[in-house]
């Protein structure tokens, strides 16, 4: 839809204060004729600054420096576009960095893609941005408002922290349409965001506190229960360290993992090394214990009983009640990479994952001790001091009614973000806001790990699947997914919209997505 708020004013947000951008803030560009890419930088908008407007040529490209990218510099192959820096101060304590990209006026689609970002830290989704762009996309994205990953940004700087849980996507987008608008001469056809795990609590902040920003949003593998995932890295961490000398080590991942799908890989009709619904399969870790002494080959009863308590998730020691979801199995190990087994925030770890998160945010105290975090009155002290960190809203009543779209994807193997996480917000959208189905579609996938990765077909198109939801107005009832092995696609699989699974016609080639049909059990 046109978004008619970026016709005569848009809005930046500044504590609740709505900056009007009007026409004629604009300067010696008219609303009704392209810029030239360079003359971007006399646009005048509240708070921002363009500092850079720069024609990049076909072909391949290198957005960063060696310093951003952690001292490896990508390069990306790109069609010819207008690169354009800004830097926003919503508040006195903001420093927003902006990458709006532009293809060439013949090339765009009439569409923006907003990018989102991964854990705390500020590098921006240039993969994502290049992809976008050789879809005929504009698209953007931020730092977040800071500088690395280090979670001391937000010391002694509050503002900083409400860029990264926020605001700083919103500005990006405001900064972003307004751009768009002066170098192409209209308006946007359709605005959409795509962000995964960090990014995909971003996409469900957007949708919750900014439900006109974006027409579609498509929300990966969400941290939005932010609070309580990182509480959920401190319980495993202290479930682990319970017994002095005797933690699950990273080393036997690989043997709880095989044991899990031994056991549970044939429950949903198909042996081929994935679990459908993990919550199905009953592994006891127990069946590992050692014989004798302690081998490569068995757990240890401590290592049996931390397994079982990373199962089964946090849960407060006064009520009972679970805090966060348990990690399920199958997820324990799917490759070595950093974020492809439980090795990747807890297991074998001197620390707990996010640790800084209670020093710096919560506690102030550099010195806190972990072991003294208290899961039932310190995780209370943390909702009340940090509550704009999570995303939880359940009403997205003013999204449906802006005609919004929703598409939500989970890994049912994420070592990272407990899948049943995804669907408890999904399920709570269906208890407060009548007709979700009409806007709001989750697709559960087998076997992905975190955002991709692992055994099952992982590699699909929500952006695709999105534009045409939000084009011709017809809910998605699958989505195709591939599985590759050396750049050959080697099996197929729909995804479906929850609560249907997909289930295995009986007969035909079990890797060919055509031998599947999607049903509610």
């Amino acid at each position: 839809m046109q978004r008619a708020r970026l016709g005569m004013r848009s809005a930046l947000v500044n504590h609740g204060v709505r900056v009007l951008i009007i026409a004629g803030c604009l300067g010696h560009l008219s609303f009704a004729s392209a810029a030239a890419c360079e003359h971007l930088t006399g646009l005048t908008i509240p708070y921002t600054e363009v500092s850079s407007a720069i024609s990049v040529a076909a072909g391949a490209f290198s957005p960063a420096t060696a310093q951003d990218q952690g001292g490896s510099v990508a390069s990306f192959t790109v069609p010819a576009f207008c690169r354009v820096l800004a830097v926003a101060k919503p508040t006195s304590d903001s420093e927003i960095h902006i990458e709006v990209w532009l293809p060439v006026a013949e090339a765009w689609n009439g569409r923006f893609l907003g990018t989102g970002n991964g854990g705390y830290a500020s590098a921006l989704s240039y993969k994502q941005m290049a992809d976008a762009l050789q879809k005929g996309y504009a698209t953007a994205g931020s730092d977040t408002g800071h500088s690395g990953g280090d979670l001391r940004f937000g010391v002694g700087h509050p503002e900083k922290i409400n860029d990264w849980a926020y605001r700083a996507v919103h500005v990006m987008t405001d900064v972003a349409h307004l751009v768009i608008r002066s170098y192409y001469g209209r308006l946007v056809a359709h605005s959409y965001f795509w962000g995964c795990s960090t990014g995909g609590h971003q996409a469900l902040t957007e949708a919750q506190r900014y439900p006109d920003d974006y027409d579609g949003i498509i929300s990966g593998a969400a941290a939005n229960n932010r609070i309580r995932q990182v509480t959920g890295f401190l319980w495993n961490w202290r479930v682990l360290h319970e017994h002095d000398g005797d933690s699950l080590p990273a080393s036997k991942l690989p043997l709880v993992h095989n044991a899990v799908i031994a056991a549970c890989d044939a429950l949903d009709g198909v042996k081929d090394g994935i679990i459908g619904d993990p919550r199905r399969c009953k592994f006891d870790p127990a069946t590992l214990v050692c014989k004798g002494g302690d081998g490569a080959d068995c757990l240890t009863e401590p290592q049996v009983a931390e397994v079982k308590s990373i199962y089964d998730g946090a849960h407060n020691p006064r009520t009972g009640k679970r805090i966060y979801s348990g990690w399920e199995r199958g997820s324990e190990f799917l490759d070595n990479s950093p974020i492809g087994s439980w090795a990747g925030y807890f297991v074998g770890k001197d620390e707990p994952a996010r640790l800084e998160f209670w020093r710096s945010w919560v506690f102030h105290d550099p010195a806190w001790d972990l072991r003294s975090f208290d899961f039932d009155k310190d995780l209370a002290f943390a909702d009340h001091a940090l509550p704009q960190i999570d995303s939880m809203d359940s009403n997205l009543t003013q999204f449906k009614q802006r005609h919004g779209r929703l598409l939500m994807y989970c890994g049912w193997a994420d070592p990272v973000v407990p899948p049943e996480e995804g669907i408890g917000y999904y399920e709570s959208v269906e208890r407060a806001t009548p007709g979700t189905p009409d806007f709001f579609r989750l697709f559960m996938v087998p076997g992905m790990g975190h955002c991709g990765g692992g055994p099952g077909p992982n590699t699909f198109d929500p952006l695709g699947t999105l534009d045409r939801w939000v084009s011709d107005g017809t809910p998605p009832d699958k989505i195709i997914a591939s599985h590759l092995t050396d750049g050959k696609v080697d099996r197929t699989r729909p995804l479906c919209p929850w609560p249907q699974v997909a289930r295995f016609k009986g007969s035909g080639n079990s890797d060919d997505a055509a031998q599947y049909v999607c049903k509610e059990e």
